[in-house]
């Protein structure tokens, strides 16, 4: 990834859309655009607290999220407050686009959940992606998603992400 020093102190605005709605918007440094990849780092922009059961997003924790031009996935490495790992939440989304200092995802709403020790790698809202009828609306893109998080999920129990973020 190539990134002077100019670029890592931008600010970008990610638009995160879902079935044509922006669902949330927030601010956030951009840490490196390789025209391919785009990563960003922003503080948890929801809300307080929120309990997934296997994972809760509080105030303090800190997101360094990776976007592409040309994956249908996003990833979004979470840590806490002190710099602990506490996983990775994967989205999976149309692939990223950019005009001047927005990027702009769109959510396919298929997610998965892998713990920062490797152990739980959770498929998540599939009766999401089912009910939103993107199948009969748009068979490519849905085939495209479910392609993208088989992938996420192989590559969560193989290799981890490691490879694909640095």
């Amino acid at each position: 990834m190539s990134v002077n020093s100019a670029d890592s102190s931008a600010l970008l605005e990610v638009v995160l859309v879902k079935a044509g709605r922006t669902k949330i918007r927030y601010g956030a440094e951009l840490v490196g655009d390789d025209g391919t990849r785009i990563a960003v780092r922003a503080p948890w922009a929801g809300e307080g607290v929120r309990d997934f059961g296997f994972v809760r997003f509080e105030p303090g924790d800190v997101f360094t999220e990776y976007y592409w031009r040309d994956r249908w996935y996003a990833v979004k490495e979470v840590r806490d407050a002190s710099g602990a790992l506490k996983g990775w939440y994967c989205d999976v989304t149309r692939p990223a686009t950019s005009s001047g200092s927005e990027l702009v995802v769109e959510d396919l709403d298929l997610d998965l959940w892998v713990s920062a020790d490797g152990s739980d790698v959770l498929r998540l809202d599939e009766d999401e992606f089912a009910e939103s009828g993107l199948a009969g609306r748009d068979p490519e893109a849905a085939a495209a998603a479910e392609a993208a998080l088989d992938e996420l999920e192989a590559l969560a129990r193989t290799d981890g992400f490691d490879a694909l973020l640095r």
